[in-house]
C-alpha cells in the first residue's frame, strides 16, 4: 500500500495502582491494523496471554488483501486461544492466562471491527462519539435484560466479569465481527476497560477530538492516571486521512 491514509498512536501504562501491565496493544499502519488485548487471569498468565495476541498479530506480513488480512487476523486470534488453553490444560504445570481482543482493519472505504471481551472500539465522526463494539460482560447482559442502567454498570461489583475471551474454558472462540464505510475525518479508538471505567466518554471524545497539543492517547493516559486509575490504561488512536486502498 502507498500513501497510507492512517495517523495512529498508541501509549499503554500499568495505572495509578497496579505494579504491573496486563495490556498490550498492537499499532500496524503499514497493513491497517491496530488492536488492544486486556490480560486476565493473574499476574503471569493475563500477561502471557495479551503478549501472546500482539506476537502473533505482529507476525502478519504487509501486502495482504482485505480479505486475507481479515482471514490472517481470524487464524492468528483462533490459534493464540488453542495455544493457550494446551497451556491450561498441562497437566505438569499448568498456565491459566486469558485475554480480551479488540481489533480494528480499515482498507479504502471500509472498516471492520473483531472483538472478544469488553476491551472496546468507538468512533467519532461529525462530532458524535459512539461505541462500535458491544461488550461481552455480565453488566452488559444486565444492561440488555434491562435488569441494569447503563451508567450504573461501570461501578457494579462485577463490572470486571467479562463472558467471552481468548483462552476462556470453550473449545471455540467466538469472535463478533462489524463492518462499515468509512469517512476521511473519521477518529477511532480502541482502549482496554481501564480507560472508559476511570474518565467519562464525554472526556474521551474530547481528548479524541482534541489531543490538548499532545497525541491524544497520551492525553487520554495522562487524564486516566490524574484520576488515579486503578487498572492498567491502554489507547489506541487512529485518524483517517485520505484515501486507502483495498476493502474490509
Amino acid at each position: 500500500m502507498s500513501a497510507l491514509p492512517f495517523v495512529s498512536s498508541a501509549m499503554t501504562h500499568p495505572g495509578a495502582v497496579r505494579p504491573y501491565n496486563q495490556d498490550t496493544f498492537v499499532n500496524r499502519p503499514d497493513l491497517g491494523l491496530w488492536a488492544v488485548a486486556d490480560g486476565a487471569g493473574g499476574h503471569q498468565g493475563g500477561e502471557l496471554a495479551a503478549g501472546m495476541l500482539r506476537e502473533a498479530l505482529d507476525e502478519i506480513p504487509p501486502l495482504l488483501s482485505a480479505s486475507e488480512l481479515l482471514a490472517q487476523v481470524r487464524l492468528k486470534v483462533g490459534a493464540t486461544h488453542e495455544a493457550l488453553r494446551a497451556l491450561a490444560q498441562k497437566a505438569d504445570q499448568p498456565v491459566m492466562g486469558a485475554s480480551t481482543i479488540v481489533v480494528l482493519m480499515v482498507r479504502n472505504e471500509h472498516f471492520a471491527c473483531l472483538w472478544a471481551g469488553d476491551s472496546r472500539t468507538y468512533l467519532l465522526r461529525d462530532g458524535a462519539f459512539r461505541q462500535v463494539t458491544h461488550d461481552h460482560s455480565l453488566v452488559q447482559e444486565l444492561v440488555d435484560l434491562g435488569k441494569l442502567r447503563p451508567e450504573d454498570a461501570v461501578h457494579h461489583p462485577r463490572s470486571n466479569v467479562i463472558t467471552r475471551a481468548v483462552g476462556a474454558d470453550v473449545d471455540a472462540l467466538e469472535l463478533d465481527k462489524i463492518s462499515a464505510r468509512i469517512q476521511p475525518g473519521d477518529r477511532f479508538l480502541l482502549c482496554s476497560d481501564g480507560l472508559y471505567k476511570t474518565l467519562k466518554e464525554s472526556e474521551i471524545a474530547s481528548l479524541l477530538a482534541e489531543g490538548h497539543g499532545v497525541p491524544p492517547t497520551q492525553a487520554m493516559v495522562a487524564a486516566a492516571l490524574a484520576m488515579n486509575a486503578d487498572d492498567n490504561v491502554t489507547a489506541v488512536a487512529v485518524e483517517i486521512a485520505g484515501e486507502g486502498a483495498g476493502g474490509c
